[in-house]
């Protein structure tokens, strides 16, 4: 029985709210960097035949943050301009609340699908989790995303810490995470990434600890 995953890559909020002068700039990794991978990403799922799905935040008029007719708002152009083969608007951060996405997915025999955009801990990270309840198996492509810093009452978390503990995290139950490069040679050589579970990463921290 064939293990080739049925993927369709997902292009989440990759606007330009998020990128230099805009109201949520991508600090880590930078913006200007993790757009050039979202564009690759979507060049090779094109090249591989891969479906592609970009989704958009929505907001009202009134919003500091993704307002409709806003540039902020606007997808990237850098997402803009290249092909996809769906469209999801969204209000809430997972891509799949009050949408047709899964719907659309199912329909088109996805089991996998490969999360790219931002942010890694808010849109990424809601979708992600979503797409594993409802039986998807998932990827997250760790260099074509990224973070903020926040400050609030529970303390501070540097954009990089966000990112990185992110990611640990997804890779330990979640998603197999990976970079772009990483993803692409698995598409053209058909194999599927590594994927991870809660006991060995427990078990690989309590040696690093032992150390």
């Amino acid at each position: 029985m064939s293990t080739t995953p049925r993927r369709a890559l997902i292009v989440v909020d990759v606007q330009n709210e998020y990128d230099r002068g805009g109201n949520l700039a991508i600090q880590h990794p930078p913006f200007q960097e993790t757009v050039l991978n979202v564009a690759k990403a979507i060049d090779a799922a094109t090249e591989a035949g891969v479906k592609i799905v970009v989704v958009k935040q929505l907001a009202p008029e009134t919003s500091p943050v993704f307002a409709a007719g806003s540039h902020g708002g606007e997808l990237h152009p850098e997402v803009a301009k290249r092909p996809r083969d769906h469209y999801v608007e969204k209000k809430l951060p997972s891509a799949f609340t009050d949408s047709d996405l899964e719907e659309w997915l199912r329909a088109n025999a996805i089991d996998t699908i490969t999360v790219i955009g931002y942010m890694t801990h808010n849109c990424d990270l809601s979708t992600i989790i979503h797409a594993l309840h409802m039986g998807f198996a998932v990827e997250f492509l760790s260099d074509a995303s990224g973070s903020l810093p926040y400050a609030n009452s529970a303390g501070y978390a540097s954009a990089e810490e966000i990112h990185r503990v992110m990611t640990v995290v997804l890779q330990s139950r979640f998603a197999a995470v990976l970079k772009t490069d990483e993803w692409v040679g698995h598409l053209k050589a058909g194999t599927l990434p590594e994927r991870d579970n809660i006991p060995a990463s427990y078990q690989r921290a309590l040696s690093k600890q032992a150390a």
